[in-house]
């Protein structure tokens, strides 16, 4: 379970909320907007370097794609909208608007969606000093960190809007802004001496802790290179549907099941369009599943399997891929290479 506060408690707080926190974080970036080349390495991170009080205040399942499933976190188009609250810093749109979507006791599965939408896209981190100008020296990175009792949390950011609040909240400009891909930031945090990770710390509504044990999972389940959600979550080009069937050929994919009410069948979500077609959803991840909130379980699909899937069944117009968003739709005779796998 995730922790979860929307202000700063000395007190008491019940399982799952944040007590006793020390507020968090390296003084505040100076925004350039500019990505910094490379992956933070956890060797050039030193936690330790930044005292405690160096920190801020901080049956079948049917649904239909494109449109609001039962009680979703938020409806998310089929193409992610792009975004600069602050010019020249380019927010993760789809991360921000789950973060937004949060409702003032979060549940699992609010952190859930939280946490599938972390899965492509970047984010920032906070960096003590000029960080172009410490990389360039080879100089270690001293990013920004919260302290709760005796954990560590390093801090992440959604966009310019977040970091802007983490400026206010501090008031020290003496740091800047590194942004790198979602993933790699998850994987420094696992890689650190970090409890977790918290998310728009500064920012009234948003703030939420992912824990590590949450985090491990999510990547261990995950395709490794992130293909699908990255395809995904970028602008849509001519050339993208190609690219998607490619990945279908070859990395993981699940499907949401659910057994009958007599417990001898089991059924496979479908989604269905507004003129009747069926379509099999199919998922990048199986926190893609949860986020649907039917209650089904997510279940490993190879791509042998969808082909055969396919081709047993002529009355699938297609596949919907990710259908709480961002999805893309796909026909049959775009999914000529996954039917020539059934053989």
């Amino acid at each position: 379970m995730a922790l979860f506060n929307r202000r700063p408690r000395r007190e008491s707080a019940a399982p799952g909320h944040i007590a006793s926190e020390s507020s968090a974080a390296v003084r505040e970036p100076v925004l350039s907007g500019e990505a910094l080349p490379g992956e933070v390495r956890p060797s050039e991170v030193r936690p330790d370097a930044v005292p405690d009080e160096y920190v801020p205040e901080v049956g079948i399942s049917v649904s239909t794609f494109g449109r609001t499933p039962t009680r979703p976190p938020r409806a998310v188009a089929e193409t992610p909208l792009s975004s600069e609250v602050v010019p020249g810093l380019v927010d993760n749109a789809v991360l921000k608007g789950a973060l937004d979507a949060l409702p003032e006791k979060p549940e699992n599965l609010d952190v859930m969606n939280v946490m599938r939408q972390m899965l492509q896209g970047q984010l920032y981190v906070r960096v003590r000093g000029d960080a172009r100008s410490l990389l360039a020296a080879g100089e270690p990175l001293t990013l920004a960190v919260s302290t709760i009792g005796e954990n560590r949390f390093l801090l992440a950011f959604s966009g310019g809007a977040a970091l802007q609040a983490s400026i206010r909240a501090d008031g020290d400009g003496a740091t800047s802004a590194v942004r790198q891909p979602s993933v790699s930031i998850l994987r420094n945090t696992l890689a650190g001496p970090y409890a977790g990770l918290i998310l728009d710390h500064a920012v009234m509504g948003s703030r939420i802790v992912l824990p590590t044990p949450l985090i491990q999972k999510a990547l261990d389940e995950a395709d490794p290179d992130l293909t699908l959600k990255t395809l995904l979550s970028a602008p849509r080009q001519e050339a993208m549907e190609f690219e998607v069937v490619d990945a279908l050929t070859r990395v993981r994919l699940w499907v949401a099941g659910a057994t009958s009410e007599d417990g001898t069948r089991l059924g496979l979500a479908e989604a269905r369009t507004a003129d009747g077609q069926r379509r099999l959803e199919v998922f990048s991840h199986p926190l893609e599943v949860l986020a649907m909130r039917r209650g089904d379980r997510p279940l490993p699909l190879t791509a042998v399997q969808l082909g055969k899937s396919l081709a047993a069944d002529a009355a699938l117009s297609g596949v919907v891929i990710d259908p709480g968003g961002p999805w893309i739709a796909l026909d049959r005779d775009q999914l000529a290479p996954v039917l020539a796998l059934a053989g």
